[in-house]
């Protein structure tokens, strides 16, 4: 029963972190943290690191932390928590900076219908330079319209 229970808190935990991901790009990045999110949409520098990386940073410590809570307290369900917020961070990374954009050149010749919405909606997004007026600021979770065909 506790395994079933540790999957369920695991799956439930992926999924909620795309709810995360919206939460947080829309009012956080594209808001009072625009001065962090900024150079992902106009790259001002030189660096390969963005300041937007930060953001990465911050889930990291919060799946570490719960890692820490399920080994050392009584709070066990801190493990699949944390695997799931792991697991979700290694989804985006892939998708967004691996898939998206390229900062490894992997899985460049990915053309299949859900490549494509993705490709279709973060585009989108990227369309609009400042921090106002944007869309779609979900990552593994877009629109339906963005798979159409004829988009």
């Amino acid at each position: 029963m506790k395994v079933a229970l540790w999957i369920l808190i695991f799956l439930a935990t992926f999924c909620f972190m795309e709810f995360m991901a919206w939460f947080t790009h829309k009012y956080v990045m594209h808001g009072f943290l625009w001065s962090l999110h900024r150079d992902h949409h106009k790259k001002d520098h030189d660096s390969w690191f963005e300041r937007n990386d930060a953001f990465f940073i911050f889930y990291a410590i919060v799946s570490m932390t719960l890692f820490y809570l399920g080994s050392y307290t009584s709070f066990w369900y801190g493990w699949p928590l944390g695997f799931g917020i792991l697991a979700y961070g290694i989804a985006y990374f892939t998708v967004h900076d691996i898939f998206i954009h390229q900062r490894f050149k992997m899985f460049r010749n990915a053309n299949n219908w859900y490549a494509r919405g993705v490709r279709r909606a973060h585009k989108m997004h990227h369309k609009h330079l400042g921090k106002d007026d944007g869309e779609c600021f979900g990552m593994l979770v877009v629109p339906f319209k963005y798979f159409k065909k004829k988009y």
